[in-house]
């Protein structure tokens, strides 16, 4: 039997791993379509999604000054910045602070070789892993990931 705790933790990492993937959905579709103010249910419906998921990533964006909304039957969100002058790396960072793919809920036994240094390595591999997923997505603005579509 899968316990609870499990299937919540699935839960929690698969939509931590989503939030970046809908935010760049978002803010693609907004590149798209420069003049528009599209609505969170026309969002949702690209992606696939509750619009409730999608305002809530909206609302973000827009508290980083990368979006604009107005309210009202046209309403909805545009893009606020050139595309050409934000970075995957700026998203990412606005997404989440850092990846990290957690430690174990338990202290591990320090008397151990690898429960004493397990939490430090991993620490090091998450740095590692933050430095060089940062300078790849340096490299892309929201411009150039959107001319692929």
């Amino acid at each position: 039997m899968v316990k609870p705790n499990y299937i919540c933790n699935i839960f929690y990492y698969s939509m931590i791993s989503g939030k970046f993937a809908i935010t760049i959905h978002i803010l693609t579709l907004l590149t798209k379509y420069p003049n528009d103010y599209l609505s969170s249910e026309y969002i949702a419906g690209s992606i696939n999604l509750n619009p409730v998921l999608v305002r809530k990533e909206i609302a973000n964006l827009k508290a980083n000054h990368i979006v604009e909304s107005k309210e009202g039957k046209n309403g909805g969100t545009k893009l606020a910045v050139d595309p050409s002058k934000i970075t995957l790396k700026e998203i990412f960072e606005m997404t989440f602070e850092s990846i990290n793919l957690g430690y174990a809920k338990n202290t591990p036994n320090p008397d151990c070789p690898v429960g004493k240094k397990i939490n430090q390595n991993l620490a090091n591999l998450y740095s590692d892993m933050n430095q060089k997923v940062s300078a790849q997505l340096q490299e892309i603005s929201l411009e150039d990931f959107s001319n692929q579509f």
